[in-house]
């Protein structure tokens, strides 16, 4: 009994205790000290001024240029794709196009269809050729996205341009194009290019001969090469740049709010002026006239159209959809579109 409560009253063991007491106190009472956020092995200020704040953009639009001389004044050109299927065509006259390939930013949207799979694994393909290989054609940059929603008709070209199915056709389009628009749409963007994915044929200059006319909207004439009795000829393809006609403002005003009026239907007689037909053989390819409406399968937009908020409806804009409703959008913000009726691209003939 006496060792125990000596072993209690021993001055040691006393001191020992009064020593973590006082250190466990100091632990309770003593404020924590701020951690210091770390990047990599470099510390930065918080924004209450102990470490650096992550930095802050200036980007000033205003001093984009759009211009006739693009090149000249470097000018970036976002040229998009909506890409079903891959055409090796398409791909060939692509990087064939001389504006500056280190000017130019790709970008693509692909649904997720049987033949969307298909073509994504041949896009990819030719892609890493050309960005692996010689720095010249190299582009800026490529942007690969693929369609978060179900495309609502079959690809053939008859079900594709089927009257019944135009409505839900053109507002996925819109969807699409709106999707790949304002993912890729970059505060150095100058020029938006609108390049479908069967246009297989145009000048290498395309980009450069637009540009040159310095219009917000600007779109060239489609066309087909077409073989008959074993005569090569060539036909209007695309009859969505028109002018309007008071025949189609009259059909509009007796319209619902939801339905949209269709070119080159013959269920729909609007006789609107078609650029299609306006082409005059030996005339100059520079040619202009104003338009109403624009087709997408060739299309070049200042990128301030689409900064100011013009976008491709997938609803009924005063009874249009798509391309067609975006011109509409572009006048009431006041691009007027144009058209070179002498100038032409050309659409795969399937």
């Amino acid at each position: 009994m006496a060792a125990r409560a000596l072993r209690r009253s021993n001055p040691i063991t006393l001191l020992l205790g009064l020593l973590l007491f006082l250190g466990f106190l100091i632990f309770m009472i003593t404020p924590s000290s701020p951690s210091v956020p770390r990047v990599g092995s470099k510390s930065r200020k918080s924004y209450s001024g102990s470490y650096d704040a992550p930095p802050v953009v200036h980007y000033y639009l205003n001093n984009l240029t759009t211009s006739s001389e693009p090149i000249k004044n470097r000018e970036k050109v976002l040229l998009l794709t909506p890409l079903a299927r891959f055409y090796d065509e398409y791909w060939a006259n692509l990087v064939k196009l001389n504006y500056p390939h280190d000017l130019i930013e790709l970008g693509f949207i692909v649904p997720k269809t049987r033949e969307g799979n298909a073509a994504l694994v041949k896009l990819e393909e030719a892609v890493r050729k050309v960005q692996t290989g010689k720095k010249k054609d190299r582009f800026s940059g490529v942007t690969i996205i693929r369609q978060d929603f179900d495309t609502p008709v079959a690809q053939s070209e008859k079900d594709r341009h089927a009257l019944a199915a135009q409505k839900a056709r053109r507002a996925a389009m819109s969807r699409a194009r709106n999707s790949l628009l304002y993912t890729t749409l970059g505060t150095d963007t100058a020029w938006v290019m609108w390049l479908d994915a069967d246009i297989v044929e145009t000048p290498p200059t395309l980009i450069q001969d637009l540009a040159k006319h310095d219009r917000a909207v600007i779109v060239p004439n489609c066309f087909q090469r077409y073989a008959e009795n074993g005569v090569k000829k060539v036909r209007p393809y695309d009859f969505n740049s028109w002018h309007e006609s008071n025949d189609a403002l009259d059909m509009a005003a007796k319209m619902g709010r939801d339905e949209i009026i269709l070119e080159g239907y013959k269920e729909m007689a609007t006789w609107r002026s078609l650029m299609a037909y306006e082409r005059q053989e030996g005339q100059s390819i520079h040619t202009e006239t104003t338009l109403d409406g624009v087709g997408g399968t060739a299309l070049l937009v200042k990128a301030e159209v689409h900064r100011d908020g013009a976008m491709f409806p997938p609803f009924a804009f005063y009874n249009l959809i798509e391309t067609e409703g975006f011109a509409k959008m572009a006048k009431r913000l006041g691009h007027q579109p144009y058209g070179l009726p002498n100038y032409l691209v050309y659409h795969y003939n399937e």
